[in-house]
């Protein structure tokens, strides 16, 4: 999960556009928004509602 971050995170830097992942667990969210944060100039939220809440990597 931390690698998918990454590299949503990195693909969003390279496009400027908005990516949504796939519905997670609110534990599995966590994991991607802490990887989210590692990387400047990006940040992440999560959308939706249970149990089709995602989390949408943007540009900072």
């Amino acid at each position: 999960l931390s690698a998918l971050g990454t590299a949503a995170a990195h693909r969003v830097l390279e496009s400027g556009a908005p990516e949504a992942l796939e519905p997670m667990t609110p534990f599995e969210r966590k994991i991607v928004h802490d990887a989210v944060a590692a990387v400047e100039g990006v940040s992440s939220e999560s959308e939706g509602v249970e149990p089709n809440r995602h989390v949408v990597v943007v540009p900072a």
